[in-house]
């Protein structure tokens, strides 16, 4: 065997050698791949999609604000600044409101308080749950046994009792009120609720969460403790 055919007899060597090598590698660690089934890419998937949905919204809502305040500005710049303000204040939670919804009531299991359990308050993280829940599905003002939630609204665990801004939730039942935009929200957000995987994890903790049909009429009490600006001044 002549000198040129033993080298290309080695590099065919070294070249089979390094796709096997190669291949073993690529066995040996499989990539990572998405493990969730088709309903759980479905759920993410649909709840992107509402998200994205709401911010558009949001976005649709500041415009025509901007172009209402604009409009008002020319004929009189105090009537459009109070109309701001009081709208501002709406959103901020100030004010009393009223509107259709529904109203979910939290309960203990009876048959848990029958087998001696005691059970003195709700977890934190499953109510904030149920709130993005609710904002998710439509919800605009929403009070837990007439505390207003709002943007800096705290919930948690203090000393073993939920509070929520600084109130505590240690007496059942616990009182949910929800305002929608409309009756027709308030149906959808009630037909949405019937399949919520959050009030399954209630029921894990011993509670039972009761949701009211629509409502035409639910009151949204306002917040009442005075609201701490931190990281805002006010311009020349």
């Amino acid at each position: 065997m002549n000198q040129k055919v033993k080298m290309s007899f080695t590099i065919i060597t070294v070249i089979i050698g390094f796709m096997l090598a190669t291949q073993f590698e690529t066995v040996k660690k499989p990539k990572e791949r998405d493990t969730r089934d088709i309903w759980e890419l479905r759920d993410a998937l649909l709840k992107e999609q509402k998200l994205h949905s709401t911010l558009l919204t949001e976005i649709r809502s500041n415009d025509e604000r901007l172009e209402k305040y604009k409009t008002k500005m020319k004929d009189s710049k105090e009537t459009a600044l109070n109309e701001t303000l009081q709208e501002l204040k709406e959103e901020a939670g100030e004010t009393n409101v009223m509107g259709s919804g529904v109203q979910i009531t939290i309960v203990p299991v009876k048959e848990a308080e029958l087998m001696g359990e005691e059970i003195d308050t709700v977890s934190p993280d499953l109510l904030k749950r149920l709130l993005n829940e609710l904002n998710m599905y439509g919800a605009k003002n929403i009070s837990i046994n007439n505390e207003r939630i709002i943007n800096t609204t705290v919930i948690r665990d203090i000393n073993g009792t939920t509070k929520v801004n600084g109130h505590s939730l240690n007496k059942f039942p616990v009182t949910l009120n929800i305002i929608t935009q409309d009756f027709h929200s308030a149906q959808k957000l009630f037909n949405q609720m019937q399949f919520s995987s959050t009030i399954d994890e209630f029921f894990v903790d011993n509670l039972k969460v009761s949701i009211s049909k629509p409502k035409k009429v639910i009151h949204v009490s306002a917040f009442d403790d005075p609201i701490i600006i931190r990281y805002m001044q006010s311009a020349k």
